[in-house]
């Protein structure tokens, strides 16, 4: 027999064009997409060009430097043409300057001055870049970008989610369900109340992560203004910093070291990261009840669910999700717990760190696009829920014995002891509708109250449920 030996065949690293070594640059590009315009390496420098740009303009519109003007629209639009045209020409041009300068950021930098060579700008160049250090750019793009990230695609795709959750649960809010707690029959609900709690508690992390900070500062190398005072001292630099930053959309930050403290993104990406913890649960959830028999699911034209077994449908979006969930919650911990720390002014862990803030999205929006997917391949099997609750008369000892309580506080003799003789009626044992009767038949109970009891059935005891789905879900 032969041995395996990769080596040996065809450099799969060496196939055009280029193979992507993750799934979501590969087999799940598509759900992930909407996060290339935002997250990924070129997106970055983008707005690290953006931010340049908006900086020199800025600088000029404030007047902070002696010699600067006021620019024409043509010059405005020249300089801010710069980022809009960033295509993958410019890509290429930013990483041979980058090969050179062995430094992303000043490739930015260069890249500017390039395109402004030769124009009116031409005498103001040395505005680019000014009074700044790396992390004033940077800061500033990661802000934009994740705030675009999230306004723009993560928040649309799981606000959608949550309402496809929402009018599943509204649909089926007076379906009755059997409960299962610790995985036993329990008092029953019905399946949209259940649904309408997962929709309910998804809502509540929407809401924290629509009210996000986004922060950014531009204070200089250590955040002191050094450079900036240095060079022109009678500048109000704060409060250029200030207008800026604001300027741009975000949240400004008066006190920090050389970088913005990030604290901001590890608050939002525990939002996120709970979220997709919550839409965890939903997913083993309605994984259960599907093996229970609760939904059907539709299977799509040719599709195979088993190589092995024809008769399979099985529920792969719901798996899918969960393992894509728990990689975008493990990033987003990671991320959380490492940018809140720098040594001393700064270090470099955060740069590489952030890096990684597109693949924790991506695996959080390829897991929504697949609970969205399952989700619309359901169908409530009414028949199986019928029969679950049919076949689980005993847990009607709950609100017999509650009764039995009310009753004996209402002076009803012979109601002593009620939840253990309840419990005697029905530990383990197989009760039908006919033992629940005969017992609540032998009760002195008010007229009323016994035939409240006596019709009461599995199906029919959901308390509110119904109400409370159609009350309390707003989404």
């Amino acid at each position: 027999m032969t041995s395996w030996n990769p080596a040996a065949y065809a450099s799969l690293a060496d196939v055009q064009p280029a193979i992507a070594i993750t799934p979501l640059d590969g087999r799940y590009r598509a759900a992930a997409a909407p996060l290339i315009d935002h997250l990924s390496e070129p997106a970055l420098n983008r707005a690290r060009l953006f931010v340049e740009v908006e900086w020199f303009i800025h600088l000029c519109e404030t007047q902070a430097v002696p010699g600067t003007r006021a620019l024409t629209a043509e010059e405005t639009a020249l300089l801010r043409d710069i980022p809009a045209t960033f295509d993958a020409a410019g890509i290429a041009e930013h990483a041979e300057i980058e090969k050179v300068t062995v430094h992303d950021v000043k490739a930015v930098e260069y890249y500017i001055k390039r395109r402004i060579e030769g124009t009116s700008l031409e005498a103001l160049s040395e505005l680019v870049h000014f009074a700044c250090t790396s992390e004033d750019i940077n800061n500033l793009s990661y802000a934009l970008m994740v705030k675009g990230a999230v306004e723009q695609a993560w928040l649309p795709a799981a606000t959608s989610l949550v309402s496809d959750i929402a009018t599943l649960a509204e649909a089926s809010a007076g379906q009755p369900m059997l409960s299962r707690t610790h995985g036993q029959t329990a008092t029953p609900t019905t399946l949209g109340k259940e649904l309408g709690v997962l929709a309910h508690r998804l809502n509540r992390q929407l809401n924290r992560v629509r009210q996000q900070e986004y922060l950014g500062k531009i204070n200089g190398a250590t955040g002191t203004y050094g450079a900036h005072t240095a060079a022109v001292p009678g500048t109000d630099w704060v409060e250029v910093s200030r207008t800026f930053v604001e300027g741009l959309g975000l949240t400004w930050n008066p006190l920090t070291t050389q970088i913005e403290s990030h604290d901001w993104q590890a608050e939002l990406y525990a939002d996120v990261a709970r979220f997709g913890r919550i839409l965890h649960n939903l997913a083993t959830d309605v994984w259960t009840y599907i093996s229970l028999g609760y939904f059907a699911q539709a299977a799509a034209k040719g599709s195979i669910g088993s190589s092995a077994m024809p008769h399979k449908i099985n529920p792969i979006r719901f798996e899918n999700a969960e393992a894509n969930l728990e990689i975008s919650a493990a990033l987003f911990d990671t991320l959380g717990s490492t940018l809140v720390t720098s040594r001393l002014q700064r270090d470099l862990t955060d740069s590489s760190s952030q890096r990684n803030i597109g693949a924790a999205f991506g695996h959080s929006m390829l897991a929504i696009d697949n609970v969205r997917r399952g989700l619309s391949t359901l169908s409530v099997n009414a028949a199986a829920l019928d029969a679950d609750l049919d076949s689980s008369w005993e847990v009607l000892a709950e609100p017999i014995q509650s009764a039995m309580r009310a009753a004996a506080i209402a002076g009803v003799p012979g109601m002593e002891n009620p939840y253990e003789r309840l419990k005697d009626l029905t530990r383990g044992q197989v009760i039908d509708q006919d033992a629940i009767r005969a017992f609540v038949g032998d009760l002195e109970l008010p007229e009323d109250t016994k035939d409240r009891l006596a019709n009461l059935t599995p199906g029919t005891y959901v308390g509110l449920a119904e109400q409370l789905v159609e009350r309390y879900l707003k989404v």
